[in-house]
């Protein structure tokens, strides 16, 4: 069995990031899982996770993503506690909970957006890969060259137009522009950043099985296998995995339009800052 890494599963408890904190547990590393359950939900979830388990270890930190301050204090006390940090999933998400507040064209006075899919899927994500990022850097790098791998859940969502959840939309496309920009200054770290865009799986955000209708359901088996993916190829960076049936398919950005483009993008990098 490899050497047992470091890992952190935001929103762990539950559906995608329960399977991912379950994948790590059973290949032997320790698993410290962030997520907004009751405490004792989630020492319960933690502990079926350890059960006969020799090497592996599931730990339970309650946090809001959403919150810096949250963040900041479980990812110290994890690197503190384990001695590095190898491998960050930033996982938790939320729905926008019902009809979009995007738009109402029936208010008589616009009312406010609701933003808290934005906090939890965008900024939270933005937090995890900044202390993520900040922690790996410490590591020595593996015989690959590699200081550390992030892996970020964005959705097919992030990839279509999606009428029905706009702001959820908004949020997944961020995280994959995200992914995209930071994978060239990550690299020089030694650092890895790749994002999932899973098609519709069972979750606690997704439709029940009897709400499903004709949906086709991808199995998690199929996220899993993206997970390893990015954990195992250490050359990938920058990627987008859309996870769809039994696929993984690595989605590559659009083609830059034209050669003055082309400069234009590489100039900003150059000058460092826009």
């Amino acid at each position: 069995m490899a050497a047992s890494r470091s890992v952190i599963v935001t929103g762990g408890c539950s559906g995608i990031g329960l399977a991912m904190a379950r994948h790590f547990t059973s290949q032997g590393h320790r698993v410290t899982i962030l997520d907004v359950v009751s405490d004792e939900k989630g020492q319960e979830t933690a502990e079926a996770l350890s059960k006969n388990q020799a090497q592996a270890k599931a730990v339970f930190r309650r946090c809001n993503v959403a919150s810096w301050e949250e963040q900041a204090a479980a990812f110290k006390e994890v690197y503190e506690r384990n001695g590095s940090l190898d491998i960050v999933m930033a996982n938790a998400g939320i729905s926008e909970r019902g009809a979009t507040s995007a738009i109402n064209l029936k208010e008589d006075t616009p009312s406010k957006p609701r933003l808290e899919v934005l906090d939890v899927n965008l900024n939270g994500v933005v937090y995890s890969v900044k202390l993520a990022s900040h922690y790996m850097n410490k590591n020595k790098p593996s015989s690959t060259g590699s200081r550390g791998t992030i892996i970020c859940t964005a959705s097919n969502a992030g990839l279509y137009p999606f009428p029905i959840s706009p702001l959820y939309a908004a949020s997944k496309f961020a995280v994959i522009g995200l992914v995209r920009s930071l994978a060239k200054p990550l690299a020089g770290a030694g650092i890895q950043i790749n994002a999932l865009a899973p098609a519709v799986l069972e979750t606690n955000i997704a439709p029940s099985k009897d709400l499903f209708g004709n949906m086709i359901v991808t199995p998690m088996e199929t996220l899993v296998k993206g997970v390893a993916k990015f954990v195992e190829d250490t050359s990938l960076t920058g990627e987008v995995a859309e996870i769809h049936g039994n696929n993984v398919t690595l989605r590559p950005p659009h083609e830059i339009v034209d050669a003055d483009s082309a400069k234009n993008l590489e100039e900003f990098y150059k000058l460092g800052y826009a």
